[in-house]
């Protein structure tokens, strides 16, 4: 069964940085693309940011460019986000998918975490 789990998230001050880590298990996701995707209260999911299966591609949420990294790491089936210089427009849950194709498409993603909730306050 393909799973993917979130975890790094919490509350941290405005300026701060996280690492957020998503480990997938199911060999099949190696071949896989993940995104980072956030749901902030009230609000609709957005995309944040995306990684190809191997790591060579990657695109980011014009909110976040500059700001938040993505990279993978295949033999610890592990994606990571960093994320700096937070602000508290930034606060949501965090969730990552896989999808056999890479987009920044939510609908393209079928596998999905539970989310880890990150919220930036002083």
């Amino acid at each position: 069964q393909l799973q993917l789990v979130e975890s790094g998230g919490g509350l941290v001050q405005p300026g701060g940085s996280l690492r957020l880590s998503c480990v997938y298990s199911g060999f099949t996701l190696d071949y896989y693309a993940i995104g980072w995707f956030r749901q902030a209260p009230g609000k609709e999911r957005e995309g944040v940011s995306c990684i190809n299966s191997d790591g060579s591609r990657t695109d980011y949420a014009d909110p976040v460019k500059g700001r938040f990294t993505i990279s993978r790491d295949n033999a610890k089936n592990t994606v990571y986000l960093q994320m700096n210089t937070l602000t508290p427009e930034d606060t949501g849950v965090y969730y990552c998918a896989g999808s056999p194709y890479y987009s920044k498409e939510q609908r393209r993603y079928d596998y999905w975490g539970q989310g880890t909730q990150v919220t930036v306050s002083s």
